[in-house]
């Protein structure tokens, strides 16, 4: 994953464009199996428009002696997003109404964009902007914003029933690690890790998008078939770091989608940030909208907004690490699990089942010898149709993952069934 990102960092990407398709090329040579489709400039998607398609190739600032003050090909956040071309000699007070900066992190690049009017313009820190001190400058940005097409991948693995699990995740932003890059190379192994499955009780699927506009235009072509399927989602953002682990949840906190991934974090970091739906901000909005209500929480580490990295030159790949990564993994790789064994399990046999004549218990009674059976034995009590998985492994205060295999012994025994 790590990797991965590594290769992807340096290209510059956009909601549109061919950064945004390359970037999607690299991780569809990891999972060949994605599709890609193409949606035209001017197609409405609910209330909103697919944009113009933005490409850019270069960009810069030079003072009056020639001499580069930023360069796009140093940064590729030195570009304000969705610029349209330009190449003139402008003042200095021209100039700075065009810059944009962050005076609080004044060592920084900010990421802006302008995706929706028109503009030009240029991103530097505040150090940088200090600098333009000359009466003129020459800029300019190689760029084109034509009628082209928006892109997203998709992919969809079936299982034995057409009950959904979706994962989401964007590709849309230029060079940064976590904010970025980390969704998309988590869920490049996400899908390696279903497809290794022997058995899917669930469909799963998985779209990597622009964030916004691209979820948008998801929903506008699928929403109804999503409606009547999808029983847990998950945007994936911001899993790359090593500080903390969080998560978003639903409108009314009460899906299966919050209840999985609630206990477990609880059990795999028990310190993790959880927050409402009211601290949304990326492609959970879209779909926990009014009109479309699917069961979608958003997964991070470090919560978008809330890391002093995001949105800035410092989101980089010293940001991020392999370590960082591989718990997310762990994470939603627990998750998955959970979903794909979370059912009603009840009993076959009336009152407390004898576990010591199936090996299932020590046959030995001294105090510190049924420590270990203690789990299974709370599992049989609240096996009655009651709770599911998910319930009783809340109510014992046993891990899902610690669950899994009482309960296969317990089938294999056929001392319980399931809905």
């Amino acid at each position: 994953m790590y990797e991965l990102a590594g290769r992807l960092f340096p290209i510059c990407r956009s909601i549109t464009g061919d950064g945004f398709r390359r970037s999607l090329e690299m991780i569809r040579e990891e999972v060949p199996e994605m599709t890609v489709h193409e949606v035209p400039t001017g197609t409405e998607v609910f209330d909103w428009t697919v944009p113009k398609e933005w490409n850019i190739r270069g960009g810069w600032i030079k003072d009056m002696r020639g001499e580069t003050v930023i360069d796009f090909k140093d940064c590729n956040l030195h570009v304000l997003g969705y610029s349209v071309p330009i190449h003139q000699t402008v003042s200095r007070e021209e100039l700075l109404e065009h810059v944009y900066t962050q005076p609080d992190q004044p060592d920084w690049i900010p990421y802006v964009t302008s995706y929706y009017k028109e503009r030009w313009g240029f991103c530097m820190s505040e150090r940088q902007k200090e600098r333009l001190t000359d009466e003129q400058y020459e800029v300019c940005i190689d760029s084109t914003l034509e009628d082209g097409s928006l892109t997203y991948g998709e992919l969809i693995l079936p299982g034995e029933t057409k009950d959904e699990v979706f994962f989401s995740t964007y590709l849309c932003h230029p060079s940064m690690a976590n904010n970025e890059l980390s969704g998309p190379c988590l869920m490049a192994s996400l899908i390696r890790y279903v497809k290794s499955l022997e058995k899917r009780r669930y469909t799963y699927r998985f779209i990597i998008v622009p964030e916004t506009i691209g979820s948008i235009t998801y929903l506008s072509r699928n929403l109804k078939e999503m409606q009547a399927h999808v029983k847990a989602g998950f945007v994936l953002s911001c899993v790359g770091d090593d500080r903390t682990y969080s998560m978003v949840s639903t409108k009314y906190e009460d899906t299966l989608a919050d209840r999985v991934l609630r206990n477990v974090l609880h059990y795999h970091y028990p310190d993790y940030i959880r927050y409402s739906f009211m601290k949304r901000a990326s492609d959970e909005r879209q779909y926990g909208s009014a009109g479309v209500g699917l069961p979608v929480c958003a997964f991070c580490r470090s919560k978008y907004h809330e890391f002093p990295e995001y949105h800035t030159s410092a989101d980089n790949m010293d940001f991020i690490s392999a370590e960082g990564l591989q718990g997310s993994y762990d994470a939603m790789v627990k998750v998955i699990d959970a979903l794909e064994h979370n059912r009603h399990y009840v009993m076959t046999c009336p009152c407390e089942p004898q576990l010591g004549k199936r090996g299932l218990y020590p046959t030995i009674s001294q105090k510190g010898t049924y420590d270990a059976a203690r789990a299974m034995q709370h599992f049989t009590a609240y096996a009655d149709g009651r709770n599911d998985l998910i319930e009783i492994s809340d109510i014992i205060g046993v891990p899902v993952d610690r669950l899994i295999p009482i309960v296969q012994k317990l089938l294999e025994h056929q001392l319980i069934t399931f809905d």
